[in-house]
């Protein structure tokens, strides 16, 4: 192990400790090879020297052993590379199972038949098995049809609501209960009117107070399941409920919410304002970041914001974004203090959306 400067520095090298820029967040991480992207980012944060593996002097005599380590290496990471394709395949195939399980059950439901808590149950599990293959901010559900949007949400707000519980610290005996909260949290739409529900346009004054009935008649329609706790049932009744007393259907306070309503209303915004409807298409994850964080200030739970928009935004290096002004990039850094603004290297220019705030992200490209 020793400490080299940016001049001393090799392709190949392997980092000994974590870089960290000067305000504490970590740029890149113990164990990370370097590369001639490395090395522009390092000279773009003025860090000038690291610890790498092994001193300059030994890794010349050692660069036969090395490269065939690396071939080893390289050979290694491959199968699981693939393996982890394959599981992103089972994780939609499974994903597309619940999504068409939850629209049977509603529909089984509107003809007043009973609800398949213990199969919905069972298939978010097996969902939820595979959550280690889903990021909020850059899933797209491979088969979306615009008329199944509300099915699409209830699956990815179960799944989101899921993540925020473990990343808040909730107790693991809810986590189960809550991705159900997140979803069921619009069961109440099957007793809405289908050209209401489905309409290709914005809705009218009267068309939205009817709209908002969905949350008093989805509790009604859950409150006597005895497979489902009390948070469930009113996550559907409070999850447009609003800290500050301006949400809907009983105007009551940040006190009176159900931390599950709570969770799930986040979960449900971001994927309500990302997910494309007929009358409009899908906003930017990072805009939307930006929209949640605005509104924890008197709308959402400031707490569960927080945890949500710092860990969704955290191992986001290397995934390609559009910007605003139409050029293609790859995020390299994302700062801890701005996380919905990360770094953008644009064709070896890095562009700082913290500085330069007349840009954003306005795609996550796959």
């Amino acid at each position: 192990m020793g400490a080299v400067t940016l001049s001393q520095l090799k392709l190949g090298d392997k980092l000994a400790e974590d870089v960290l820029t000067p305000l504490g967040s970590v740029l890149f991480h113990k164990g990370h090879i370097i590369q001639s992207r490395e090395l522009d980012i390092l000279q773009a944060f003025l860090i000038r020297q690291v610890e790498v593996s092994d001193p300059p002097g030994k890794q010349d005599a050692a660069k036969p052993a090395a490269k065939s380590a690396a071939d080893k290496a390289g050979a290694a990471v491959a199968q699981p590379k693939e393996a982890a394709g394959a599981a992103v395949t089972s994780f939609e195939a499974e994903y597309d199972r619940l999504v068409l399980l939850l629209k049977k059950s509603f529909q089984s439901v509107s003809a007043a038949s009973a609800l398949p808590v213990l199969d919905l149950r069972k298939q978010l599990e097996i969902v939820l098995s595979l959550i280690s293959q889903y990021n909020p901010l850059t899933f797209v559900p491979r088969s979306f049809q615009e008329s199944d949007y509300w099915y699409h949400n209830s699956a990815a707000s179960a799944l989101t609501s899921y993540l925020i519980a473990q990343w808040s610290g909730i107790p693991q005996k809810d986590w189960m209960q809550l991705a159900l909260a997140g979803l069921l949290h619009d069961i109440g739409n099957v007793k809405l009117d289908p050209s209401i529900l489905h309409k290709p346009s914005k809705l009218t004054a009267e068309e939205t107070e009817e709209m908002m009935r969905h949350t008093k008649m989805g509790y009604q329609l859950l409150k006597n399941v005895a497979a489902l706790n009390e948070g469930v049932k009113l996550t559907a009744l409070q999850h447009h409920e609003r800290e500050d007393g301006t949400g809907y259907p009983l105007n009551i306070m940040a006190e009176s919410i159900h931390p599950y309503a709570k969770i799930v209303a986040i979960a449900d915004i971001f994927h309500a304002m990302t997910m494309s409807k007929a009358y409009r298409k899908g906003q930017s994850p990072y805009l939307v970041l930006e929209q949640i964080k605005s509104d924890a200030f008197g709308k959402l739970d400031p707490g569960f914001v927080t945890v949500f928009v710092d860990k969704v935004t955290q191992f986001v290096n290397g995934t390609k974004v559009r910007l605003s002004d139409g050029r293609v990039g790859e995020i390299i850094f994302s700062d801890r203090v701005y996380p919905t603004r990360p770094w953008v290297s644009v064709g070896g220019t890095i562009v700082n959306l913290t500085v330069e705030r007349q840009l954003y992200i306005l795609e996550v490209l796959k």
